[in-house]
């Protein structure tokens, strides 16, 4: 089904070259809005859940058809005329099995080819965070027996994430997490967006497998000192234990899946989980990533 407006209902009847989902989504806008400037707008569609919510796509002339992750009939009509398309990974505790559901259809409605993203990690079965992100790999190991053309990018942690988990009292109290001196090549969502824009509408990525990772990593004493600066704060991290930061998080109240999932982040972190070197997103690019000055300007405009 394809939303002309938030009411009208049409069929679709024209082959579209690149379908994205998420796209209402932080990482989908940004692939959507990098779509922009290398397609015409009938040269891409997106996928929703929730015709409110993808209005503003509507208002700019993108065609917008309806599907549900858990009803694959939905799906199958959606897909209906789709060369190639991206699957951003869901957050759903069922995340697998809507997976399957996006998989399953796209064989069923033709698609060709189908680009996932998942983690770029050193060692799935090792992390803090194996009972949610281990979906990523069993999607991953799902698509690569479908039969489709596949593209497996492994996105590294979001430097957009950076003041999710610093928190809002690291001008008064410093840094105080358990990473250890682990390292992250971040990247900013934006520009992993752009990577993935990119590689949609190129040739050749059939069948791979990608790391999108910034082009250095950095810890979070790297992070204090380029935040010292940036501020003209006294800016200090602490590696505190596991425990202590567990009790911060309860402090605050934090809902329990987000204390599993911020401890489990910053355990990889510590064990050095997220240290991989890749060049693929500044390939795809055509440049570097941003570097930490960079990213933190974004971050924390002043």
């Amino acid at each position: 089904m394809l939303y002309q407006t938030t009411r009208d209902l049409v069929n679709i009847e024209k082959n579209i070259m690149i379908l994205v989902t998420g796209a209402t989504g932080h990482l989908g806008s940004s692939v959507v809005h990098h779509l922009h400037h290398l397609v015409q707008k009938n040269e891409f569609s997106v996928l929703a859940r929730n015709p409110e919510k993808a209005q503003s796509l509507i208002d700019q002339g993108i065609e917008v058809r309806m599907g549900d992750f858990n009803d694959i009939e939905t799906l199958i009509q959606a897909f209906k005329g789709v060369e190639k398309l991206l699957l951003i990974s869901t957050m759903e505790m069922n995340r697998f099995e809507q997976h399957q559901n996006v998989i399953d259809a796209a064989k069923i409605a033709g698609v060709k080819h189908v680009v996932y993203t998942g983690l770029a990690i050193q060692d799935i079965e090792r992390s803090g965070v194996k009972d949610l992100m281990i979906s990523h790999f069993q999607t991953e190991a799902y698509l690569q027996k479908s039969g489709l053309d596949y593209t497996l990018v492994r996105n590294s942690m979001y430097a957009d994430a950076i003041p999710v988990i610093l928190g809002q009292s690291i001008f008064k109290d410093g840094i105080l997490l358990p990473g250890g001196d682990g390292k992250v090549p971040y990247a900013l969502r934006e520009e992993m967006g752009e990577g993935l824009a990119r590689l949609l509408v190129q040739e050749g990525h059939n069948n791979k497998i990608y790391h999108f990772t910034g082009s250095k990593a950095y810890s979070y004493q790297d992070i204090a000192r380029e935040l010292s600066e940036l501020t003209q704060a006294n800016m200090h991290y602490q590696n505190i234990e596991d425990d202590t930061f567990e009790k911060l998080l309860n402090d605050i109240n934090m809902p329990e899946f987000l204390v599993y999932l911020t401890k489990g982040t910053l355990y990889d972190i510590k064990h050095h989980q997220y240290e991989i070197q890749s060049q693929d997103l500044e390939t795809i690019l055509g440049r570097k990533t941003k570097d930490l000055h960079g990213m933190l300007k974004v971050l924390y405009p002043i």
